[in-house]
């Protein structure tokens, strides 16, 4: 995205991986929820993701040790220029399906423009922005944007690509069972849906040869097993059903581990680092709703959770808190800071329509983690005032008489987040607010949140060192009304808009930085969000037989180096 690749046109492999890696064995994993679909790539129903990490290529690769940068997979070659108006691939000439067939363009452009206009809303953007797409050659094709955009040709490259001939007389939209055919490694083996999924790595795969996959896809199968609890999946990994466990409780990982295997040394508690912005993890409003509309509201509501005591209760205090959406990064603002220099300057001619903190510096609320948070609440209970909400025998009303009343929708399972929720319930209570917790299974969760039907809800969006166009899917305006976009919370501000855009336009690395810290403080002060905790490591516990590079990447533990770059021990 900036600046050159770190790595020579002739690299031998990626330099986080093992390039003499044994292949063999098999990966067992464990997921909560289940599935009903194999179609990862529309809105509808509830696919793996480990069919489109494994299943299907895309033309370009992640290096998981650079912010943003992408190596040849399915094409060997790009052609862009310096503003990047257009984008050329060129497809390698060995690309095969995994029935063999050859990966064409016509494939290609077929893939994009179905997911473009059929397929999940978070691709229709990026199609959206291409103003002519043709086939140039009998392996090369060529997109022409309707402006200049420096991210997508790496979007792009990045997005999957199916066969054509296997879809037609079909409608993509639909929910379905029948595997798609990709390039990549692994094909489908066996299924049950809501029980189990197994993928084996195609012994003829196309691609297995390639400086940018040596030391990769290791396992003859990877099988992921479904749970519906998560202490489920924890006993199913203590009896050695499982292969691996991600533990993202501290409190756990100390007091949890000491079964047989760990004893024996045959389960080895594992913990990554990575160098990844904390992103934003917490209980997010749907600002939709007319409650929660006024930033006053959810100012109060912010105060009224003691952090400090639910990080006590439930990770003994070892969690350091969120401080903004890109904090434990480069990318994040200062709290408490003013804005100064490019950033103020960028956000200077939304001054007028900006929330407080946002220029003057904004810093979320201590608590004294006693439980009562007496300061915090006196200061909730003014700003709930000045709202129009004010305690009438004992409960929160507005001027009509209708009482603060709310839900915290949660997904079976979610016990931390549940004891999260069931601290904030009893803190609001303090304020004349009834919140109430709702548990749902997985598929419930998805289609209430895809139709954005809640009130209150847990929300996580990991961030990378680069963002970019996803911001908009994430708290662009146009997704705030697009059902099953990742915007939950309904932001829709000019600011932010017009932030993103300056990230995806600018060349320069120090403008790239200032837009980015400037769009942390207006989302941050933006009040859209309770902030809960983060791990600067991945807790994982494996079986000793299960070995990872040492280092691992930039990005530790990302769902896409994992199991991606591990293998069994001979």
């Amino acid at each position: 995205m900036y600046g050159e690749p770190a790595l020579p046109p002739d690299f031998v492999s990626l330099p986080y991986v093992n390039p003499e890696a044994p292949k063999g064995g098999r990966i067992v994993l464990g997921e909560n929820g289940g599935f009903d679909s194999l179609n990862p790539f529309i809105l509808k129903g509830v696919a793996p993701r480990y069919i489109a990490l494994y299943s299907t290529e895309t033309l370009l690769a992640r290096s998981f040790d650079e912010p943003f940068t992408l190596y040849g997979l399915l094409a060997e070659s790009v052609t862009t220029d310096s503003s990047r108006s257009y984008v050329e691939f060129t497809l390698r000439e060995g690309a095969r399906f995994s029935d063999g067939s050859p990966v064409t363009p016509e494939d290609v452009l077929w893939s994009f423009a179905t997911l473009g206009t059929e397929g999940h809303p978070k691709y229709a953007n990026a199609w959206a922005a291409i103003a002519k797409s043709e086939i140039t050659g009998p392996r090369s094709l060529r997109f022409t944007f309707s402006s200049p955009n420096r991210e997508l040709p790496l979007l792009l490259g990045l997005r999957p690509v199916l066969k054509k001939a296997q879809w037609e007389g079909k409608d993509f939209t639909a929910s379905t069972l029948e595997p798609p055919i990709g390039s990549g490694p692994y094909v489908v083996a066996g299924l049950e849906p809501g029980r189990y999924l197994s993928l084996r790595r195609n012994p003829d795969w196309w691609g297995k040869d390639l400086p940018v996959n040596r030391g990769r896809q290791n396992f003859d199968e990877i099988r992921v097993e479904y749970f519906s609890l998560d202490t489920a999946q924890f006993e199913a990994f203590k009896a050695g059903e499982l292969s691996l466990y991600r533990e993202t409780n501290p409190v756990k990982w100390l007091r949890n581990f000491d079964f047989p295997a760990v004893t024996r040394g045959d389960v080895v508690k594992d913990e990554i680092p990575h160098g990844r912005p904390s992103g934003i993890e917490g209980f997010a409003f749907n600002t939709r709703r007319p409650l929660f509309a006024d930033w006053r509201v959810r100012e109060a509501l912010i105060l009224a959770f003691d952090f400090e005591q639910a990080n006590t209760v439930l990770n003994d205090g070892a969690l350091p808190r969120i401080a903004s959406y890109f904090s434990n990064s480069p990318l994040g603002m200062l709290p408490d800071t003013p804005a100064e220099g490019r950033e103020r300057a960028l956000l200077e001619p939304f001054a007028g329509d900006l929330l407080p903190g946002t220029l003057e510096g904004y810093s979320l609320p201590r608590g004294d983690g006693s439980g009562a948070n007496r300061k915090n609440l006196r200061a909730a209970t003014r700003l709930l005032a000045d709202a129009g909400w004010t305690v009438q025998d004992g409960t929160l009303r507005n001027a009509a008489g209708t009482a603060f009343s709310f839900e915290i929708l949660l997904t079976n399972g979610q016990l931390d987040m549940i004891g999260a929720a069931s601290i904030y319930v009893e803190s609001l209570k303090r304020l004349g607010i009834r919140a109430h917790v709702t548990t749902v299974d997985n598929a419930q969760y998805v289609e209430r949140t895809n139709a954005f039907n809640f009130d209150m809800t847990h929300f996580i969006r990991a961030l990378s060192l680069s963002p970019g166009t996803e911001q908009r899917l994430y708290w662009g305006s146009a997704a705030a009304t697009v059902p099953g976009s990742r915007n939950w919370p309904g932001i829709a501000s000019p600011a932010v808009d017009a932030l993103i855009d300056e990230m995806l336009s600018t060349t320069e690395p120090e403008e790239f930085v200032a837009a980015t810290r400037a769009l942390d403080r207006v989302l941050t002060a933006g009040r859209y969000v309770v902030p809960l905790w983060y791990s600067p490591v991945a807790r994982v516990a494996h079986d000793r037989r299960v070995t990872r590079p040492d280092p691992m990447p930039l990005y530790g533990d990302w769902p896409e180096v994992t199991p991606d770059v591990w293998w069994q021990a001979q």
